[in-house]
């Protein structure tokens, strides 16, 4: 049986993916090299350097499950309780893991106001809300520089294809670039980019209003102190 004439980087990708003969045609390293590189060289230039490494670190709560509030409001109807009994300042010492709720507790402690609570709050949720932007608008991005670089990966190929219109030989090879850099462009910004883009914006979209669910709580937590105070005055009275 006659061997197919298989142009030269074709047969090098042969012989490298034999364990895998159905996915060979379709793996390219100068194909990969353009729109996998040039995708991240195009984030990289267009995200500060604090966003991308916020964008990259958020890959790690995607298998976690799913923000909830509902042991943060049992900690707070406790706190409560306690402040009730014994004022505010009995929960200054009080263990408390998540850091907005910490930050509520230890403004309510000090003196803030029912108001100044709510503004702290909001400040801390505003913070968040950019944060999480940040991130899931990195492989946003990711999601619309790859397929950019997939046509450019197609040009590319195209030039190298009519360049080399007397060697056919090399025709194959450039077709392949021409070809695959679109498909890598294609698959990457829909099958990787975007969906973890979706995931990223979902969860921050229900974390917040998670967190809303405690805000009513904390801030009535810091209307606590002055009904105290005046019990006690009016029993010193």
């Amino acid at each position: 049986m006659s061997q197919p004439n298989w142009p030269t980087p074709c047969i090098r990708e042969r012989m490298e993916f034999t364990a895998l003969p159905g996915i060979a045609p379709f793996l390219d390293p100068l194909a990969i090299a353009i729109v996998g590189g040039g995708t991240v060289a195009a984030v990289v230039l267009r995200t500060p350097l604090r966003d991308l490494a916020r964008g990259i670190g958020a890959l790690r709560t995607l298998p976690r499950r799913r923000f909830g509030a509902d042991p943060l409001i049992a900690q707070i109807a406790a706190l409560t309780r306690i402040a009730r009994r014994h004022g505010l300042i009995a929960l200054d010492r009080s263990v408390i893991e998540d850091p907005d709720v910490a930050a509520a507790v230890a403004a309510s402690v000090d003196g803030a106001s029912p108001a100044d609570v709510a503004a702290l709050l909001l400040h801390l949720r505003t913070r968040r809300s950019e944060r999480h932007r940040a991130a899931f608008d990195m492989w946003a991005a990711a999601a619309d520089a790859a397929p950019a670089l997939g046509m450019i990966g197609t040009l590319v190929g195209l030039v190298q294809m009519f360049t080399a219109m007397r060697d056919p030989a090399t025709i194959g090879a450039a077709m392949a670039v021409a070809l695959l850099t679109t498909l890598y462009g294609a698959a990457l910004a829909n099958l990787v980019a975007l969906p973890i883009a979706a995931r990223l914006k979902r969860n921050a979209r229900h974390e917040a209003q998670e967190r809303a669910r405690y805000e009513g709580p904390l801030v009535s937590l810091a209307g606590i102190e002055p009904s105290v105070r005046s019990e006690l005055r009016g029993r010193a009275a």
